[in-house]
Order: C-alpha cells, then structure tokens, then sequence
C-alpha cells in the first residue's frame, strides 16, 4: 500500500501576506465597496423620482469609472474571484442604467407627467389611465 499522501488530502497553506499585498487588498475591498455603495444608490436614486436624473447619471458614472479601476485591479493583481464577478455583475448593472437615463432624457416630459399622474391616482382604474395616457404620448412603434 502507499503510504504517502496524494496531493488532493494534503491542506493548502498561503504563504502569509507581505504588508504591501495587505494594503494592496484593503484598497481593493475599499473601491469594491464604493462601487457597490454607488451602483446601488444609481439604482435606488433611478427609482424616486425623474427629477434626480441628474444625480442617477453622476453615481452611474461614478460606479462606471471605479468599476474599470476594479476590473484593472483584479486581473493585473490577481485578486479574488468574489470582487471579480462582483465587478462584472455591478458594470453590467450600470450598463443597464446608462441605457435607462439616456431613455428617460431623451422622454424626460412624459415620464415626469406619468410619475405626477401615478402619484395623484388612488385607484387601480386612475393608474391604468396613467398608463394609457403615457403610451398615448409616446411616438408609435416603428413596423
């Protein structure tokens, strides 16, 4: 019998991290964090009112640029997977938002007049002529 171990049961151990690797990570989960902290607050400022347009596009870009600072950072520095697919998942996100704010710009009247509207409606019935209303103010669809 074989007596020595294989090299699937024998434990993995990291070799301790320098100091420079230390700060190296830290700065990485510090940007991960922000780019989480300003992709959802796009998201939930997107979500309150049209008016915060504004404000929607400054975060989106904000997570825009710290996302590729991230991207950069985790494939030259070989950081974790977890920040990695976080990273992609957050800029896919942001891509959804920048295509969301150009949408809303380019329909800013409408969509501001649909929120007053669904805002006064108490019923169903008001906010399904909400609805119909919006659809009638937007250009028809192209055949």
């Amino acid at each position: 019998m074989n007596s020595n171990p294989e090299p699937a049961q024998q434990q993995r151990t990291r070799a301790p991290l320098s100091e420079a690797a230390k700060a190296s990570l830290a700065r990485t989960h510090t940007l991960f964090r922000m780019f989480v902290v300003s992709v959802l607050g796009a998201f939930f400022v997107y979500q309150l009112d049209v008016n915060y347009l504004w404000l929607t596009a400054i975060l989106t870009a904000a997570s825009l640029a710290l996302g590729v600072v991230l991207l950069v950072r985790a494939v030259r520095l070989r950081e974790s997977k977890l920040v990695l697919i976080g990273t992609i998942s957050g800029m896919v996100v942001s891509a959804i938002l920048v295509l969301l704010i150009v949408v809303t710009a380019v329909f800013f009247d409408e969509i501001r007049e649909y929120q007053a509207c669904v805002g006064r409606a108490l019923t169903d019935q008001a906010q399904t002529a909400c609805r119909i209303q919006l659809e009638k103010s937007l250009p028809a669809q192209l055949p």
